[in-house]
């Protein structure tokens, strides 16, 4: 299994269980829907204050360019387009990450620190900034921070292996509650399937069977969508 599969199956088995990525519970499609810089047609169900914590949060700029730009060279690496589906670029997850470092101002110290980081580790190691570096350095430098040791809580871990869990946590999140990563993991969300009563051999094991009348009125696909009528004492008219 690629590594890309692999998440994949994270995340679906996250879904089944009830999404618990930085808190975040699926009810929809819609609330699927990471917030980015650009969205006020995708707020489908927030509340006014809301939405004016939302604008509020998009006025304001924390990552400077060069930074940004930074961020979508690491996007990139940690989740890449393929010839089918884009990645976490074309799902917009930098901006995602711009908004969350607003939105959580306690990820900033972490996150512009990392960035810091990485530049003065690529410069020290190569003579030049990460964004610049070619992708072996850079896929040289990112390995050695992106596999910590479990047996060290997170808060104990060098400041930049704690930035490289936030960064691809914050990717991950950013692509797989969007629209493209939604469709690239075949989610559907909560979706009616058709009953067409209980199998036969069941019946005959119980040694019963379904009145042809009910059959007609309660498993007639073709009016699925009708609402029921009952009589007053309680039978099915239609």
């Amino acid at each position: 299994m690629d590594r890309r599969k692999s998440i994949k199956s994270i995340i679906l088995g996250s879904v089944a269980g009830g999404l618990a990525v930085n808190g975040c519970k699926p009810v929809s499609e819609e609330s699927l829907i990471a917030p980015t810089v650009k969205v006020d047609e995708k707020h489908f169900g927030r509340t006014p204050l809301e939405k004016e914590l939302i604008a509020e949060l998009n006025a304001k700029t924390f990552f400077n360019p060069h930074e940004l730009e930074t961020i979508e060279v690491l996007c990139n690496l940690i989740l890449p387009a393929t010839a089918t589906i884009g990645g976490a670029l074309e799902a917009e997850v930098p901006e995602f990450i711009e908004f969350m470092s607003k939105d959580i101002p306690e990820y900033q110290p972490k996150l512009r620190g990392g960035l810091m980081w990485l530049d003065h580790k690529c410069n020290t190691d190569f003579g030049s900034e990460f964004k610049s570096s070619i992708e072996t350095q850079q896929k040289e430098i990112l390995d050695a921070i992106a596999y910590p040791d479990i047996k060290v809580p997170e808060n104990k871990r060098p400041l930049e292996v704690q930035f490289f869990s936030l960064i691809r946590n914050l990717t991950l999140t950013g692509y797989y509650t969007s629209k493209i990563g939604i469709e690239d993991i075949g989610y559907k969300g909560n979706t009616p399937n058709i009953w067409d009563g209980v199998p036969q051999d069941v019946l005959e094991k119980h040694g019963v069977s379904y009145n042809e009348e009910w059959i007609a009125k309660c498993i007639d696909q073709s009016k699925r969508s009708d609402i029921a009528k009952w009589d007053e004492n309680g039978n099915l008219l239609t």
